[in-house]
């Protein structure tokens, strides 16, 4: 059985879009399932587009997501170079071999010739397709026009009948009208090949036996597949996938400023919780299992379980898996990941991160809402007496004062050498106790009072020992100072 190759083949034009990261993990996934190569090839030649450092944006991007390439520009292999515009020489000779072979040819319209023949078409209500001008020049006149020095493109030949039936692992067989191809370009006037025919050249040249791309290049096949037939070269296994959209009309577009990679890195979001939500779009497990290590995708991934449909990128969804993979972290890995957020807005030497740590670990789905969550230990923000009025724990302004008039002297009389978590628990609930009331009518104005928010990750116990006797007694001094007015 042939080893099977795959290749990624990015432009290096930005940061790793979704889209990107979704094709590179899918033909990942089946060279690796196989115990075969995932090749990483460069596609450069698009110079208007090129963007400097983004090569590099390539590699750190697969790197950190475990995608590990067996071949490619940085550490060669058998059938470099892996960046396309290294590789120039190969494209004209191979173009020329289908002149020879009668299944290309030179063709010398000119801009403006061609400028006026789509402006005829239009304004006949007609789409643009070359006419095939210079389809049957004589050889005498192609070799005259050439040995004259004038400038050419090299296009595919075409069937002008029957039709050409291409497989795709997805669709199945389609079949398409010759009549409706148009003689493509394959070579430019400056001598650099088109993407089509540089991606089918390369493809056979390295050897690649499964090409994952998206179904906008559907329409691109019968051509590729063609070009694969006039070469009497193999046609690889076509797995065309379904847009990412971010609506149902909507598209995820890096030109439109939708989320890359690194966007949703810098969001908080942790990267296998990233690789492992862009795996589900569009790929469906057979059972109900939807969080995979990289390995257990290896194992599980499947493409007749992809989609013909398109996904949907739903942030929530997202949200709720990097959410499992935050809870499944080490503490000690939490801390590592957090504290760098936690310092954003809490910056006071004194508080015991690893404390603030557990507190918050359950509690985060991203880790960029981590400082909003912690923001009052520095100073008590400013806030309303509504916060008071909460329902569930039926508590009142009227309440809350009281509350906080009978905490005060409770935590006046804890020693300072005493205040720890522990005491104020029990000094506080010896107090619930007396007044024989339900925990919330003390505990949920002293969270207010300390915090300055009805929610908070702990309660106003963990809090008061994190801040402080001073800092806590004062503001419940400022609860009651509010709730006095």
């Amino acid at each position: 059985m042939k080893r099977v190759r795959t290749r990624f083949a990015p432009s290096p034009t930005g940061y790793m879009h979704i889209g990107n990261l979704r094709t590179a993990l899918f033909t990942y996934l089946i060279a690796k399932q196989n115990d075969g190569d995932f090749i990483l090839r460069i596609e450069d030649t698009d110079r208007e587009r090129f963007v400097e450092g983004a090569t590099d944006v390539i590699y750190s991007t697969l790197k950190q997501c475990g995608l590990d390439w067996d071949e490619g520009p940085d550490i060669g292999g058998p059938v470099g170079p892996y960046v396309q515009s290294e590789r120039m020489g190969n494209f004209k000779k191979y173009a020329e071999e289908l002149v020879e072979k009668g299944q290309a040819y030179y063709c010398f319209c000119t801009k403006e010739r061609l400028d006026s023949l789509k402006a005829d078409l239009e304004a006949q209500g007609k789409t643009y397709s070359y006419d095939r001008h210079c389809r049957c020049l004589s050889c005498e006149e192609v070799r005259a026009r050439l040995d004259a020095g004038e400038p050419y493109v090299i296009r595919q030949k075409m069937p002008l009948d029957g039709e050409v039936t291409f497989h795709d692992e997805l669709y199945g067989d389609i079949t398409v009208e010759c009549s409706e191809l148009e003689d493509q370009i394959l070579i430019k006037t400056d001598g650099f090949p088109t993407y089509n025919f540089a991606n089918v050249v390369d493809d056979h040249l390295m050897g690649i036996t499964h090409v994952v791309r998206g179904n906008e290049y559907l329409s691109s096949a019968p051509k590729y597949d063609l070009l694969y037939k006039a070469f009497g070269w193999e046609v690889p296994t076509y797995i065309h996938v379904e847009h990412i959209m971010k609506d149902k009309q909507h598209k995820l577009s890096k030109r439109d400023g939708d989320a890359s990679f690194q966007d949703l890195i810098d969001k908080g979001y942790l990267t296998e919780a990233v690789v492992n939500y862009i795996a589900l779009l569009g790929w469906a497990p057979k059972g109900e299992q939807e969080i995979y290590s990289l390995s257990e995708l290896i194992k599980e991934f499947d493409i007749h379980g992809l989609s013909k449909s398109p996904a949907i990128f739903d942030p929530l969804k997202l949200k709720a898996i990097n959410a499992k993979y935050i809870k499944a972290l080490t503490p000690e890995k939490f801390e590592e990941y957090a504290t760098p957020y936690i310092r954003q807005s809490a910056k006071r030497e004194d508080l015991d991160i690893t404390r603030i740590c557990e507190l918050l670990k359950d509690r985060t789905e991203v880790f960029t809402d981590i400082p909003e969550k912690v923001d009052f230990f520095d100073a008590l923000p400013e806030y309303g007496t509504e916060l008071y009025v909460q329902k569930k724990s039926k508590t009142n302004e009227e309440i809350a004062l009281d509350s906080l008039g009978r905490i005060l002297p409770v935590l006046e009389g804890i020693d300072e050498n005493d205040w720890n978590e522990q005491n104020i628990h029990d000094k506080l609930f010896e107090l619930i106790a007396s007044l024989e009331v339900k925990n919330a009518i003390i505990l949920s104005p002293f969270r207010v009072a300390v915090s300055g928010k009805p929610m908070t990750p702990g309660g106003g116990i963990e809090i008061a020992a994190l801040i402080g006797k001073t800092d806590t007694i004062e503001r419940v001094k400022k609860g009651i100072e509010l709730l006095s007015r």
